[in-house]
């Protein structure tokens, strides 16, 4: 279903449309989702609802995280539709879908929930834009940190579809490049429920890491049956890639506290980001924005800039200005955009708090570093992408 949002009707021209693409209703939906759409709605309201003499939509569109799925419906709104730009994409296999239809269509893409490092290596497009941090900046900051810690050896639980096949593949070369030992991986479905299997094969392995590729639900059903099993806590650590604060909230401080991962956006990072936090939080009811809806907001901001700065809605001709122009937003400053499309964000490697030292709603993550968007990222000339 489309659910749209408009402001009054400007005469005669069509209005310029942005849709959320991404899972409303799979296990994905408290990340991207109806938050998503609130964020791209903020970003239009704070670049003033018009652009080029149009009226700006955003259009809200359930692809339910299949590729086949999202590939037809961002074909038809690119093609029928009036559809200028898609944001989000949410699963990387939904994603990778979508980038192959904007790239054959010269429409931009605005990568904001996939994480799959190959959007920006041998599936780019130049019209492709990817805002999340991905698989190899994710693998390369976290499996580090935990090697330098004393996490030599590593047992993978890991998605079976692109996005976990990627993250575990960057780990693997992560640790065999510092020192670390790969003991074995295991592979579960989209959307499991009982991950009993997987987590005793990784008890069993005596690994001194056990390494979560997986996201959503997923994620959140791991560490807590991580729990119960008695993994987390004793010997073995566990850590989730992909973690950030809609994890953090969903599995609470008792079951969270210690776990490090990275995360481009914390809504306690500076003023900035906590004073955009307040208007996210009165616009959603009080559900706190993790880092697809601080980056949904951010995209959507800046490609509406590079409207406006190209004066035209062209693919090509934006994707060229959004390039050009550094992004600059409330947690963003000066940040560039590489010629592939990789958007070269800071990344913070955080730890969740205990119960005992959050002061205040939300106070969850206490950071430990930064590490600086050039440094966080695969090099262009490794990533094939032509």
């Amino acid at each position: 279903a489309l659910a749209c949002a408009a402001a009054p009707a400007l005469a005669a021209e069509p209005p310029l449309r942005i849709a959320v693409v991404n899972d409303r209703t799979g296990p994905f939906s408290d990340y991207g989702a109806a938050r998503a759409v609130i964020a791209a709605r903020l970003a239009v309201e704070d670049f003033g609802r018009t652009v080029l003499g149009r009226n700006i939509e955003i259009l809200s569109v359930d692809h339910q995280n299949k590729p086949d799925v999202a590939s037809t419906q961002v074909r038809q709104m690119f093609d029928s539709g009036g559809v200028d730009a898609v944001a989000d994409g949410a699963a990387s296999s939904a994603a990778l879908a979508i980038q192959s239809v904007a790239r054959e269509r010269g429409k931009i893409f605005l990568i904001t929930g996939a994480t799959t490092v190959e959007l920006t290596g041998k599936e780019c497009s130049p019209t492709g834009f990817h805002f999340a941090p991905d698989t190899y900046a994710i693998a390369n900051a976290t499996t580090k940190a935990l090697i330098a810690s004393g996490g030599k050896s590593w047992f993978f639980i890991t998605a079976d579809y692109a996005f976990g096949k990627s993250l575990e593949e960057q780990a693997r070369a992560v640790l065999a490049a510092n020192g670390g030992k790969f003991v074995g991986a295991v592979r579960h479905p989209l959307n499991s429920s009982d991950m009993a299997s997987y987590l005793l094969q990784a008890q069993s392995s005596h690994a001194e890491v056990v390494g979560l590729a997986n996201a959503g639900t997923d994620l959140v059903n791991t560490i807590k049956q991580a729990q119960e099993f008695g993994l987390t806590g004793g010997k073995q650590r566990v850590t989730g890639f992909l973690l950030d604060i809609i994890d953090a909230h969903a599995l609470g401080l008792k079951a969270a506290q210690g776990l490090q991962f990275v995360d481009p956006f914390y809504w306690d990072l500076n003023d900035q980001t906590r004073a955009w936090t307040k208007r996210f939080l009165q616009a959603s009811g009080g559900k706190i924005p993790g880092q697809i809806h601080a980056g949904t907001y951010t995209a959507v901001l800046h490609y509406l800039k590079a409207v406006a700065a190209a004066k035209s809605t062209d693919g090509p001709t934006v994707a060229r200005k959004m390039k050009e122009l550094p992004i600059n937003d409330m947690y963003h400053a000066n940040t560039r955009i590489r010629e592939d499309g990789r958007v070269l964000n800071d990344l913070h490697l955080v730890t969740v708090k205990s119960p005992q030292e959050s002061k205040y709603p939300f106070d969850y993550f206490k950071l430990l570093s930064v590490i600086p968007g050039d440094k966080s990222y695969r090099p262009m000339g490794e990533g094939a992408c032509p």
